[in-house]
């Protein structure tokens, strides 16, 4: 570890004005552009990349220099999140699958296993009784099936196209809060089964974007010319994902 990681490991904050900014640093120590990147994420956490070569002070420096900047879009970020309100799970309202939008419609059958089904323009969820918890337990377990199939098909098919995935790696699904997928230094692809809600497009930048990391286990200037050599298109599909994420997980 370097000693701007040991300086800055876990939340760091700095005041502005009245106001308390958070943020986490991740120093890269391949990053070859000297400067320090600032990124307001769709939640609104704040990220901040650094190269090796950074020091505590510059790291501190940029991020006060940007203050406002950062708060702005830090709260934008908590506005669109606070305009969504709760499901209730009730018929009726709108559900996402690859990106298509879909009408709940809920079904009571007593002494029946809740399950979901999609037909139509519905997502169909029958029910033993009206309740939230056994609706929203059916619409998770059927998003996490979907998910595991339409995930795996779409792994195989953009791996198929990288010289340098010569076998596949191994996939799981995990329920994360915000974070699309993840890549294991041992070369394990995360996925998160909510990403099955988004368009086909968004779901190959993501994947393409864990398996680059096979390559570049960073983000580095090479990382992002080997996403820009197989996908120059990926910074619209990533605002588009980003446009995307307080409904999606949304709960």
């Amino acid at each position: 570890m370097t000693d701007v990681a040991r300086v800055l490991a876990g939340e760091q904050r700095i005041r502005y004005g009245d106001e308390i900014i958070r943020f986490r640093v991740r120093v890269q120590p391949d990053r070859r552009v000297p400067r320090v990147a600032i990124h307001v994420e769709p939640d609104g956490r704040v990220l901040v990349d650094a190269p090796g070569s950074a020091t505590s002070a510059s790291v501190l420096a940029a991020v006060r220099k940007r203050s406002v900047w950062i708060s702005r879009h830090v709260e934008a970020a908590c506005e669109r999140r606070g305009g969504l309100q709760a499901r209730e799970y009730v018929s009726g309202e709108s559900l996402l699958y690859l990106g298509r939008r879909y009408r709940l419609r809920v079904v009571v059958a007593p002494s029946t296993p809740v399950h979901a089904a999609l037909r139509g323009a519905y997502l169909v969820v029958t029910t033993p009784q009206r309740s939230a918890g056994l609706i929203r337990d059916g619409l998770d377990a059927w998003y996490r099936q979907r998910a595991k199939e339409v995930l795996a098909h779409r792994l195989e098919a953009v791996a198929a196209t990288l010289r340098w995935v010569r076998t596949m790696p191994e996939m799981r699904l995990r329920n994360m809060t915000v974070q699309w997928g993840s890549c294991s230094p041992a070369g394990r692809i995360t996925l998160n089964p909510m990403l099955v809600k988004v368009p086909r497009e968004c779901i190959d930048y993501v994947l393409l974007h864990e398996l680059v990391h096979l390559l570049h286990h960073n983000h580095s200037p090479a990382f992002y010319r080997t996403l820009d050599r197989h996908l120059p298109a990926w910074p619209a599909l990533k605002q588009k994902l980003d446009r995307m994420v307080e409904e999606v997980f949304r709960s």
